[in-house]
């Protein structure tokens, strides 16, 4: 079966109203992450990634006494509420620190509660507050590696070319330095809204590794921004984990993000003048002022690192689709979103099913038709840098160069 999966979702707040991700919408608990999923995004299986928070895992404890969810016998979390269904791969992200300097998040998903909580107690020792996300460990991402092995998880570097908090973007130039001989044990990575496939097979390193697309959602809306469609038998921790290995048939089929001129660190920043880069990469100073206080842009990092002049793709990876979400679609505000996913069931419906004519009959000729140009890859981007998304830009018909776009 083809599952939709989103593997990097925040949690902004308990049920109990306690803070777990600052930066993150109060909205985001984890009872409104699996019924948004459900309900509106179309998205199969969620990585809910602030499930170490002891806060967080009251209320995942909560919910399988109520019933509404129910561990699976091959891993995860099952959430049922009249026809709506998800699994939820309970997660957890954490800040490590390099012993020659850099900062750089990591991802680990767990099969049980058992499992998670076994890891948040360990982590209790590493942590000064455990109940906040993303916290730094004060260790090198090897340590937090093994912790986490130990703890029958999966390993996965996150967001791994952005400028900040990042192994390629903040600590090095190969990440089998980061790891040594447990590179070999990392089964997948994170690229990033900034980044594609396209981009990333440049890097050598990178070529027997498995590619993740999520969305890093910091609000109900930004689920299923980024995505990736698998090949399972069921959706479980243990299929989830073979379809990163590429066993028995399993495999991640497809990934579909953000075009990366949409994400916010895509080129270079001059923290200065506000400019964002437009020339040829990599950019590591400012073109119009000349500073050097700039933020390095995933495109400029990659071209700076990269192995090969163009991506170097392994027979096993499956393709990248670019997709423009529904929010950055000039003129779908929250009331035509609604009335989009009333319309066709779903975010995933209206993105990959519903047909021009239809689009048209539901929010008007124009705006059906920037959808379909989105969906297509014909929309003109703007770049985005520096923390500020890029952004669809329909009256531009100029493109900017980006290897792997056409």
């Amino acid at each position: 079966m083809l599952q939709v999966c989103d593997l990097h979702v925040h949690i902004g707040r308990s049920s109990s109203g306690k803070p777990v991700k600052i930066t993150a919408a109060r909205d985001l608990t984890f009872e409104n992450i699996a019924v948004e999923c459900a309900d509106r995004k179309g998205v199969d299986i969620v990585g809910i990634v602030d499930c170490a928070s002891p806060p967080v895992l009251d209320d995942i404890r909560a919910l399988v006494d109520a019933g509404e969810m129910v561990e699976q016998p091959g891993g995860g979390l099952r959430f049922s509420r009249g026809r709506d269904q998800v699994t939820v791969i309970l997660a957890a992200e954490f800040e490590t620190h390099e012993p020659g300097g850099g900062q750089s998040h990591h991802l680990s998903y767990f099969p049980s509660i058992k499992a998670l909580s076994a890891f948040s107690d360990e982590m209790g020792k590493h942590v000064t507050n455990l109940e906040l996300s993303s916290q730094a460990c004060r260790m090198p991402a090897v340590e937090l590696m093994e912790i986490a092995l130990g703890c029958d998880a999966v390993f996965v570097p996150a967001h791994c070319f952005t400028p900040h908090k990042s192994p390629y973007g903040a600590c090095v130039e190969r990440m089998s330095e980061m790891f040594g001989d447990a590179w070999e044990s990392i089964l997948a990575i994170e690229l990033g809204l900034s980044a594609d496939s396209y981009l990333a097979d440049r890097i050598a390193e990178l070529s027997e590794k498995t590619f993740l697309s999520n969305s890093d959602a910091h609000s109900l809306p930004r689920i299923g921004r980024e995505y990736n469609i698998l090949e399972v038998e069921a959706p479980t921790f243990d299929e989830f984990s073979k379809a990163l290995l590429r066993e028995e048939g399993r495999s991640v089929v497809a990934n579909f993000g953000l075009d990366p001129r949409l994400g916010k660190y895509h080129r270079t920043f001059c923290e200065d003048c506000e400019h964002i880069a437009v020339g040829e990469p990599p950019v590591l100073e400012c073109e119009r002022c000349g500073s050097t206080k700039v933020t390095r842009g995933v495109l400029d990092r990659i071209v700076q690192i990269a192995d090969y002049g163009e991506p170097h793709p392994p027979d096993h990876r499956p393709h990248y689709q670019y997709q423009v979400p529904l929010q950055f679609v000039p003129g779908v505000g929250s009331v035509t979103l609604n009335k989009l996913i009333n319309r066709f069931g779903s975010e995933m419906g209206v993105l990959h099913e519903a047909t021009r004519e239809e689009l048209g009959t539901t929010v008007g000729a124009k705006i059906a038709d920037l959808i379909i140009q989105a969906r297509e890859g014909t929309l003109p981007l703007q770049a985005g840098g520096g923390g500020h998304y890029g952004k669809a830009a329909p009256e531009d018909t100029g493109q900017l160069g980006l290897p792997g776009v056409s």
